[in-house]
């Protein structure tokens, strides 16, 4: 059975990260994006980041460019952005498609993992959040338009589990 420990990714700067080495940690997954009108959300998950980080969670974004061309810089340009406007000192991965033939394994598990409305698997847009609780497994997806503080309670019950 496959769980979040069988997946790697690139950091933004290029680095791999193997989510093994995350094994135990409850983490929130979000593609995001630099011109969205939810961008804004990096404040709440940077601000999940410092609340909860030393409890377990890792939070890691994955910037995506499918939505509208809302991310078309490049990952150095992302990165600077995300210190430069939000202080982002979480996880920033380099960017990827989470939709289509092409889109990241990592997003094709979690989509097939945690469906949304009626079942569709597709990513509707920017700032999807996928919470991974420590066995690796998916335990809730949650839309765009989800803000970050709503959910602490879930990020709290995942660590105490």
């Amino acid at each position: 059975m496959t769980t979040l420990t069988d997946f790697t990714a690139n950091r933004i700067d290029g680095t791999p990260l193997s989510f093994a080495d995350l094994k135990g940690q409850v983490l929130l997954i979000v593609n995001t994006a630099s011109a969205c009108g939810f961008t804004p959300q990096f404040e709440g998950l940077e601000a999940l980041h410092k609340t909860y980080g030393s409890q377990g969670l890792a939070v890691i974004g994955f910037p995506c460019n499918q939505f509208g061309a809302q991310d078309p810089g490049s990952n150095v340009e992302i990165g600077a952005f995300c210190q430069r406007n939000y202080g982002v000192s979480f996880a920033m991965m380099e960017k990827v498609d989470v939709n289509g033939d092409n889109a990241h394994p990592l997003f094709k598990w979690l989509k097939a993992e945690a469906p949304g409305v009626l079942g569709s698997e597709a990513i509707k847009w920017n700032f999807t959040k996928f919470l991974v609780g420590k066995d690796g497994r998916v335990l809730k997806r949650y839309a765009s338009m989800d803000a970050p503080p709503k959910l602490g309670k879930d990020i709290e019950a995942a660590l105490a589990s």
